[in-house]
């Protein structure tokens, strides 16, 4: 097997992958060695929405519990990582290099999307991170151009990870959590749809995921599928996806994650 490429896209669950990461966390884990030390990390969460790319440029981003109502021991969890203005600075160079606006914010933490999947896989806080929002009301080609944005770097020893999740109805998690019950069909037919269309490449199809009803259900909104398209972008024309993990955490998040060869 050819070594992975700078690129990941990793699922984080909900707030509580943090305390228990499971089968998606170990695989997760396993992963880093193959990749060797990024210089910097560019990770791309759906917690933070902007009008326009935006990249953070804090040099001791704060650890933020942008969520409420779980486990008191998540709000005691601090991830200590060093923010990387220089590698910061590429990317807000290479957004602009493809025509894209680039916006900077000095200090921006670090969301549940960005630092539960970081703490599993370089849980010692030791490379540098820089935080870069996402632009839902802008779509799936928006996403996918973005990352195109940032293939450079990922060729530069910066590791990009995109995370989010294959699946994400929060209606439907909320409903399981509190009555229980089966995984809903939908949820095993959109990742096996996901999955298909990864393999084949086929970017047109997932571009038009909306068109599925499983994905419609699967997204209601579109922000935590758009760094899957992110991550296509940055592993560039060649690249080959390949699952490093599939399976359902809580009935309803399809944990499945991407490297690319």
């Amino acid at each position: 097997m050819s070594t992975p490429r700078s690129v990941l896209f990793v699922p984080h669950g909900s707030p509580m992958f943090a305390l228990n990461p499971g089968a998606a966390g170990a695989a997760m884990s396993q992963l880093v060695p193959q990749l060797g030390t990024p210089r910097a990390i560019v990770v791309v969460s759906p917690h933070w929405e902007t009008a326009e790319p935006t990249v953070g440029f804090a040099t001791r981003p704060e650890t933020l519990h942008d969520f409420g109502g779980f486990d008191p021991r998540l709000y005691q969890m601090q991830y200590p990582a060093t923010g990387c203005p220089e590698a910061a600075e590429q990317v807000v160079a290479a957004l602009q290099a493809a025509g894209l606006p680039a916006a900077q914010d000095a200090q921006r933490g670090l969301d549940h999307g960005a630092w539960t999947p970081l703490r599993q896989m370089f849980p010692d806080a030791d490379i540098p991170i820089v935080p870069l929002s996402v632009q839902s009301h802008l779509g799936p080609a928006h996403a996918l151009r973005v990352g195109q944005a940032l293939a450079t770097l990922a060729e530069q020893n910066i590791l990009i990870v995109a995370s989010g999740n294959v699946t994400h109805n929060l209606r439907d998690f909320m409903t399981v959590s509190m009555q229980g019950g089966a995984t809903p069909a939908y949820v095993q037919a959109f990742a096996d749809w996901v999955h298909t269309h990864m393999v084949q490449r086929d970017v047109s199809a997932l571009l038009n995921y909306r068109q599925q009803a499983s994905g419609q259900r699967a997204h209601p909104t579109d922000e935590h599928l758009l760094p899957l398209f992110t991550a296509l972008g940055a592993a560039g024309d060649g690249a080959q996806p390949e699952a490093f993990f599939r399976g359902i955490s809580d009935h309803v998040i399809a944990m499945d994650g991407y490297t690319f060869h």
